[in-house]
């Protein structure tokens, strides 16, 4: 106990620390102005955003657990005019999230948006899943996720998004925006990814609280809640892969920063996906957790864990 409260003490006096370093958030303009800081870039969705943001001229911190695959991208990016910083990190451990943003104030660089991607899930009966993988999951798919939003919002906030008017939809442009990737998964109980979904209910709420607290704050939140996606996700969480009704990450990435144009609150992208998510709410509850198992028990093919 005395060892780890040591550890504890020594980490809030290293925050108290890097809480006093002095940002530069870009002045006054939109959360297109400053960094945007990406987690989960090196693949899927996450490259995608990069990528999407790089073409609009947006300068990029990008993370990842890989740094070769995140230095890999940053040079291709860069070829094409880019400004790319990397900064890997391990956002499953539970320091991985203080590490990233030490690092980020102590460069100086201004985050003007924040993607929460980094995330994995696994599929399989949740007693026969390895609890280590499990747990390591909720830590990066909740605790590096509420860590991450809690530093950025107040930074966002400390530096002028106070009073800039994000507001409602059809009003300027926020200062400042977060977006959580959350998942359709999240808006129901799934049986055999029990606790991916959870996690993902869990950003869903959290983000749409945030929505609200944020919006007369100028900084806007979002949870974009993609379905199914042409990444390797399903190959690394052990489920078999279901390609009817998916978009690519590209697609998933457009329509998620066409709503942040529109301050939406939450983005779900397709319309199969949106269509569920809305029968959902006219069934019973039990007649959706059983579909949901029935469809991932059959495409569930072993019980490993993958991350992306």
């Amino acid at each position: 106990m005395a060892a780890g409260g040591k550890k504890l003490r020594n980490r809030m006096a290293d925050d108290a620390m890097i809480s006093t370093m002095k940002t530069d958030m870009g002045g006054s303009g939109s959360w297109e102005s400053g960094y945007a800081l990406i987690t989960g870039a090196s693949s899927g969705i996450g490259e995608a955003f990069a990528r999407a943001l790089a073409r609009r001229g947006q300068a990029l911190i990008l993370s990842a657990r890989s740094e070769e695959k995140l230095h890999s991208l940053a040079t291709e990016l860069r070829q094409g005019g880019c400004e790319v910083e990397v900064c890997a990190a391990d956002l499953a451990h539970a320091d991985g999230a203080f590490s990233l943003r030490r690092r980020v104030e102590e460069k100086g660089w201004g985050v003007s948006l924040l993607i929460n991607n980094a995330g994995f899930g696994s599929g399989g009966d949740f007693a026969s899943l390895a609890l280590e993988d499990e747990l390591a999951m909720i830590q990066l798919n909740i605790s590096s996720l509420v860590e991450l939003t809690h530093w950025q919002l107040q930074r966002l906030r400390a530096n002028g998004g106070n009073g800039q008017g994000a507001g409602r939809s059809g009003g300027s442009q926020p200062r400042g925006a977060i977006i959580n990737v959350a998942s359709v998964a999240g808006f129901q109980p799934v049986p055999y990814m029990a606790t991916y979904a959870s996690t993902k209910a869990f950003v869903l709420n959290f983000s749409w609280a945030l929505w609200r607290e944020n919006r007369d704050e100028g900084v806007h939140v979002m949870a974009l809640c993609p379905g199914t996606t042409r990444t390797n996700f399903f190959q690394r969480a052990g489920i078999q892969e279901r390609h009817f009704f998916s978009l690519t990450p590209e697609a998933v990435v457009d329509l998620c920063l066409r709503g942040l144009k529109r301050q939406q609150p939450v983005v779900i992208t397709g319309w199969a996906n949106r269509l569920s998510v809305a029968s959902q709410r006219l069934a019973r509850r039990n007649w959706v957790v059983n579909a949901a198992a029935g469809f991932v028990r059959e495409a569930t093919l072993d019980k490993t864990a993958g991350v992306k």
